[in-house]
């Protein structure tokens, strides 16, 4: 039985219209084929394995199994499209436009600022919009695990969920529910403090009141929802008639043929069995998640898929006498909502397996992932961290396998996985379906799982624990621990087991359990993922939390136990993870009275592209259209850190279809080097020095050929011995060169006088951009005198330019580069984007047509580097009271194998080594250490963060070592107004002691500080902490010459403007900005003024969008150019005063006076000598003050975030909503660098977390759950436009706070263990280090192997 003939017609909708294709391949994603074969590009790839969201559609079909249209959330990116037959895709641009009317979905995100760079906002509004169209009325708590599929780097996601809370039903104001306790405007107190500002809730002087004083109106409202359209789900599009009455026809089984693979659906079981006997290797795909991923990402190919979803029997769920069973198709939502009906209908002693399921799948991936895998998916794929089997394995599920010999039922038990992602089913086995058993009286069931971050994140440790107890009694009649995440299997713990049967549950089971366990769920300290001794200690802490869980069921059951009642102080280690719904705030300051309702400085208007990208109609590079013949092109890049190149063999890659041509250092027509310093080369020629070093490229028809191209090509190496981290660095002198110091006063001396002397280092970890948006860039040859045109997501364009001319051998002036908007930067996009650009420029020249690359995730974090890794090793002098009095401290960064900008990121570093304390006595060096890893680069803050982070790290050491309260030690060290730096700047208009009073008070510090150390006495195992930490950011380039700016203005007769500048769009709202500025100064409503683009034909040598100082420069520059314009027009407006701008335009024009201008602007005085310590380097400062309480599991790490309070000095602001969302996104990115993210690198150089899936960014669960952000009122600032100031990098270092709040915590849980000196806590506070450093008996019986005796999985870089 062959399948049939090629020739089978696929069938299904798009956004209401029919698709019929005849000839598909297999290969081919949703994604895909909606931006390339249908042009809708509103679907954007961001990670390209199911991990961000970015790509997320809607999927409908019929479901003639529960005769009902079932809607939900897919990633596009991995969906397959022949898996499409009868069901209809909705994308982003199916639901709403700009052009007729926008959804309520899109219109809210974007009025209630919630898309900054917009490229993930189409994957979140779809999120959003499915979830509306199965639940039109929402509670909150729906709306937040919605989203916990999506990724956003901009916003810090509040904005988001404040938007979207609109939709909710049990939502109001301030997140409370509606005038209950604690609402904002119910007049009741909350807990905490006075109401919600800590004034008494609509009391005079409260925060909701509107009147603050006389003089300052302040304003909490950035948007206003009552203008919100209401959701009318009787307007949503129906589902096609057609697809209805097709399902009643009985499907014929289909198959489609493409280059390599072949996709067959059979209907019956029979098919599909006599199917696998004829392809016993073949795969059985139903979502694409696991498989998907294998054929992208690991070079796995398998020539025959069969799709089983249309089965019958496999998607089959029964209620048997002893358990359910459910078909192997079924995915995990509807395990997850078979299980949810069991619980809510069957007596709980039934349901407790059902209960571990559930908890195990509310933390599954995400949504998107749980729509389409299926569980026989998850049990095959025989992960070692798989969630579900450790329960299905401790549980003792059966599974059902049927082949042509007939049915055969295993119990999944020790046996059943045999090896590294292999089982006991043979090649030509199905596995039909599993059986989750009820549970009996007297028995218990808990399932844990610790990952490192809680939202859609794969396990570090997973684990099933089941006890049954001999009845009416609390002695073991049978236990199974099932641990994941221990071994190449899930695992049981046999030996264990075996023990503890027929004991008594008492404390002495418990310390026998411990130290079996211990023994039995061993590992190498070299094993594969590393952290080696937290997932030891997690399995006991897992144990313990069991133990505590059942002895509380055991008491409430009532069976006479023999064992002690648990202590009170332990009850909180037993409590499931729950969140409180987010709460917030933001407050800020009103324009004048009087200001003219059409003059927009100061008013929270809106992104100007936010609709535009809530639709999907904003274009990304990648979305241009394609040229003509156009090619794509892949990267080619070094597999060894440090290595000679010996051959370049690309023959194999010729065979492959499509193929056009591979491009490598010979082919550079201009010249091969480049880079900041000129030490880099456009393509690898003799030697590489990084693993993901550009070696050449491939071109071929498509990107999928050109991918498959650049795997085929072989290369030889020869290799020589890498220096990968610091400490290597340190020990073999690899410096580069212009070590820079900063020196004030007399150290020495400074020591002397000191009563107490402290030493200590601290290492902080680098950061991966993670912009949503990879490098792209388009280059199109013009055919004529080497002109040539570029299209790309940088932040530099003239750099670009240049690097690409010099390339190519031709002046600047032949090369045109042009920036719409990028999809995210944060400086990496500043110079690193050009390595990739350089590469497709000399390609367009070789083939003269025009060639496209958008790297793939994995490139982009393998080749393009992130935030410099840091050690910082401190001395520092003080007296008994905590006032600092001498500090010596030596800065090593890891910059990677480039110079690039790391020698200004050290600057940087070094004039932030005082954060905000006037130390009398410095001595300090910074030293930029070359290794052989990809180049690190500009990343927000700039060195900054790191400075300022070491400095925290040596004050909190001080107020320890006093005994002091760290509150009351940082204010003591204060700089005062007029007070100089370390690098003698006078500080002018120092407004931080504002900031840090008023912070104190808004968070109500003092009272919830004693509320703290109530609940550290009641909880042994959770504590919480909290901390408040200022900051102070230098406004300026430290480079003097790039604080310049351009700008050019041109006036249509109709009266429009069309404005450019030196700045690029990449979400931080600049051109709104600018706009703005332009609008006040020439009078005339935004809705006048357009930017369209920033390009180099237009403002030349800009210097790039970076250094929080774009909007300062280049409103100044807008400015300058309006006031030219506005000089020519005076006599014309003399003459007609009370004419329109119109009248003035058309008569100037008339009168042959010149209606385009251009501007420029420079910051005076600034430039700074490291030599001789004198000069200014900054213009001005930013100053923020933030306050965090943190609660922590001692038992296993995870930590949530509680409540942040910031108060931010951000000038006059231009746009209180632009400049709160770059708070909180900054504040949130730093999270993400002081508590989560983590790039794990091998001994070798070599990068293991290039993706989402390994790599964690914060999701919409990790931001605090009460947020308030407060703009400092009266504080105008005379150095920059309309008196506002610079806010992009400032705020990221006050998440600090939280990382010195979680210190707080531990020291709290380490007192309880007895210890009380300092310790050392490194950056990120991962889960990880938490655990480590909350030392308790459960760490003492997993003692660490000693360093050196063994090869380490990771180092620390």
């Amino acid at each position: 039985m062959a399948p049939n003939q090629a020739g089978d017609e696929l069938v299904f909708f798009v956004n209401g219209k029919k698709v019929v294709e005849k000839d598909v391949d297999p290969e081919t994603t949703l994604l895909t084929y909606l931006r390339r074969k249908l042009g809708l590009c509103g679907t954007k790839l961001g990670c390209g394995e199911g991990g961000c969201g970015a790509c997320t559609v809607m999927i409908s079909k019929y479901d003639p199994f529960r005769k009902k249209i079932l809607h939900h959330t897919a990633n596009a990116c991995l969906f397959p499209v022949c898996a499409l037959h009868h069901v209809a895709v909705t994308t982003v641009e199916g639901i709403g436009n700009t052009k007729s009317r926008l959804h309520p979905a899109q219109e809210r995100i974007a009025k209630s600022h919630g898309s900054q760079c917009g490229f993930c906002t189409p994957g979140i509004v779809m999120s959003m919009y499915t979830l509306l169209r199965n639940n039109p009325e929402p509670h909150m708590e729906d709306i937040e695990d919605a989203f916990q599929g999506n990724l956003c780097r901009c916003t810090g996601y509040r904005p988001i969920l404040e938007g979207y809370r609109t939709f909710a039903k049990d939502m109001d104001c301030c997140g409370k529910v509606a005038n209950g306790t604690g609402c904002c405007r119910s007049g009741k107190e909350n807990t905490m403090n006075g109401g919600c500002c800590g004034g008494k809730a609509n009391g005079p002087g409260c925060c909701m009141n509107g009147k603050e004083d006389s003089v300052t109106m302040t304003s909490s409202s950035l948007f206003n929802s009552s203008e919100f359209q209401p959701l009318d789900p009787t307007q949503e599009p129906i589902f096609p008639p057609e697809l209805m009455t097709q399902s009643n026809k009985q499907q014929k089984q289909m198959c489609f043929k493409g280059e390599r693979v072949m996709w067959i659906q059979p209907t019956t079981l029979n098919e599909l069995v006599a199917l696998k006997s004829q392809y016993p290797n073949a795969k059985l795909v139903v979502g694409n998640t696991e498989v998907g991923i294998e054929m992208r990402l690991k070079n796995f190919l398998y020539p025959v898929i069969i799709a089983p979803a249309w089965i019958p029997e496999m998607n089959a769920v029964q209620h048997t006498e002893t358990g359910i069973t459910i078909g192997a198709a079924c995915t995990l939502k509807s395990v997850e909502e078979v299980m949810r009906k069991a619980v809510a209908d069957l007596p709980p002693y039934k349901t407790e397996i059902f209960q571990a399921v559930l908890e195990q799948l509310r933390w599954f991936a995400g949504p998107q992932i749980r729509n389409v895998a299926a569980i026989g998916g998850n049990i095959m794929t025989a992960s070692p961290i798989s969630d579900l089997n450790p329960v299905l394995m401790a549980s003792g599920s059966k599974l059902t396998l049927v082949s042509k010999e007939g049915k055969r039922t295993v119990t999944m038990d020790e046996k059943f996985f045999t090896g590294y992602r292999k089982t006991i089913v043979k090649p030509e086995e199905i596995l039909l379906s599993v059986e989750i058993p009820y549970s009996k009286k007297g028995e218990y069931f808990s399932a844990f799982k610790q990952a490192s971050r809680r939202e859609d994140d794969i396990a570090i440790v997973t684990c099933g624990l089941r006890v049954l107890f001999q009845d009416g009694t609390s002695r073991v009649q049978e236990i199974k621990l099932s641990y994941g995440g221990m071994a190449p299997t899930t695992v049981l713990a046999l030996k264990t087991c075996k023990e503890l049967t027929g004991r008594d549950w008492n404390e002495k089971l418990l310390q026998d359990a411990c130290r079996l366990l211990s023994a039995e769920m061993d590992l190498s300290p070299s094993a594969p993922g590393g952290m080696v001794d937290f997932r030891r200690t997690l399995t006991l802490s897992f144990f313990f939390k069991f133990y505590l869980t059942v002895l509380q069921k055991l008491s409430k059951s009532g069976t006479k136990t023999m064992c002690e009642p648990i202590p009170s102080n332990y009850i909180s280690a037993t409590e499931l993870f729950h969140k409180d719904p987010i709460a917030n705030a933001q407050l800020f300051q009103e324009v004048p009275k009087g200001q003219a309702v059409e003059d927009m400085v100061g008013r929270p208007l809106v992104h100007v592209s936010a609709a535009k990208q809530a639709s999907g109609e904003a274009v990304y590079c990648d979305d241009i259209p394609h040229h003509e013949n156009e090619l794509y092109l892949t990267l080619v890049t070094s597999t060894k850190a440090h290595a000679k190149i010996l051959s370049i063999d690309a023959s194999e890659a010729q065979s492959v279809p499509g193929f056009v041509c591979f491009v490598s250092a010979k082919d550079v027509p201009g010249s091969n080097v480049t880079g900041i310093a000129n030490d880099e080369t456009v393509f690898a020629e003799d030697v590489v020095t990084c693993v993901g070093h550009i070696i050449g490229a491939v071109l071929a028809d498509t990107q999928e050929h050109s991918r498959r191209a650049a795997k085929a090509v072989k290369i030889k190496y020869e290799e020589l011995e890498p220096i990968v981290t610091i400490q290597e660095a340190i020990e073999k002198k690899s410096f580069f060169k212009d070590i820079k110091r900063i020196n004030k006063g007399d150290v020495k001396k400074g020591f002397e006088e000191s009563d107490h002397i402290l030493e200590g280092e601290m290492y902080l970890g680098g950061q991966e951009h993670f912009y949503l948006e990879t490098h792209c860039t388009l280059a199109v040859p013009k055919g004529e005198d080497g002109e040539m045109e570029l299209f790309v997501s940088t932040q530099n364009p003239m750099k670009t330019q240049e690097f690409a001319a010099n390339a190519l051998g031709v002046p600047s002036n032949r090369v045109v580069v042009r920036v719409k908007r990028m999809g995210g930067g944060f400086g990496g996009k500043e110079t690193r984007s050009t390595i990739l650009t350089s590469v497709v420029a000399v390609a367009a020249f070789k083939t003269g047509r025009a060639v496209r690359c958008m790297l793939d995730r994995d490139e982009d974090m393998l080749v393009s580097g992130g935030r410099h890794p840091f050690l910082g090793r401190y001395k520092v002098g003080f007296m008994k009271n905590g006032k600092v009095k001498s500090l010596e401290v030596s800065y090593y960064s890891n910059g990677g194998n480039s110079v690039d900008l790391s020698h200004g990121v050290m600057d940087r570093a070094l004039l932030h080594l005082d954060n905000s304390y006037n130390i009398p006595n410095v001595s300090s060096v910074g030293i930029v250490c070359k290794t052989n890893l990809p180049s690190n680069t500009a990343f927000r803050g700039f060195g900054g963060p790191q400075g300022m982070m070491i400095a925290e790290c040596w004050m909190s050491d001080v107020a320890r070592k006093c005994g002091l309260p760290p509150e009351e030690v940082r204010k003591l060290n204060l700089y005062r107004e007029g007070d100089t730096t370390h690098f003698n700047q006078k500080l002018e208009g120092f407004t931080l002691r504002r900031c840090w009073d008023e912070c104190l008070s808004s968070s109500g510090y003092h009272a919830r500080k004693k509320l703290i150390e109530e609940f550290n006495k009641q909880n042994r195992w959770k504590k919480r902490g909290m901390s408040i930490i200022p900051t102070k950011f230098g406004i300026s380039f430290t480079v003097p010459f790039l604080n310049q700016a351009g700008a050019l203005l041109h006036v249509y007769t109709d009266g429009s403007v069309l404005l450019t500048h030196g700045g690029t769009e990449m979400g931080q709202g600049l051109h709104t900005k600018m706009i703005q500025v332009a609008s006040r100064a020439l009078g005339v409503p935004t809705s006048k003024i357009y930017i369209s683009e920033t390009s180099t034909n237009t403002v030349p040598n800009t210097s790039p969008t970076a250094a929080s100082v774009s909007a300062d420069i280049n409103g100044m520059a807008v400015y300058n150019a309006c006031q030219t314009i506005l000089k020519r027009l005076e006599p014309i407006k003399q003459s007609n005063p009370k004419g329109s701008w119109e009248d003035w335009i058309k008569t100037a024009y008339e009168s042959c006076v010149s209606l385009s201008a251009t501007g420029f602007y420079r910051i005076p005085e600034v430039g700074y000598n490291f030599e001789k310590n004198e000069g200014k380097p900054f213009s001005y400062f930013s100053y923020g003050v933030a306050c965090s309480e943190v609660e922590i599991d001692c038992l296993t790490g995870d930590h949530k975030n509680i409540r942040t309070d910031i108060v931010m000095d951000v000038g006059t602001s231009l746009n209180p909503a632009i400049d709160i969302g770059q708070i909180e996104g900054a504040f949130v990115q730093g999270i993400g660098l002081f508590t989560m993210e983590e790039l794990r690198y091998s001994p070798e150089g070599n990068l293991y977390t290039r993706g989402p899936g390994m790599y964690k960014i914060p999701a919409f669960g990790d931001i605090p759950t009460e947020f308030n952000v407060s703009l400092l009122r009266d504080c105008p600032n005379s150095k920059a436009v309309y008196s506002s100031k610079a806010v992009g990098e400032p705020p990221l270092f006050l998440s600090a706070s939280v990382f010195y709040a979680i210190k707080d915590a531990i020291y709290s849980a380490r007192k309880d263990s007895g210890l009380t000196e300092s310790f050392r806590l490194d950056s990120p506070a991962t889960p990880e280090r938490i655990r480590n450093a909350c030392v308790d008996i459960f760490t003492k019986m997993c003692p660490s192997a000693e360093p050196g005796t063994f090869k380490p999985w990771c180092v620390r870089v």
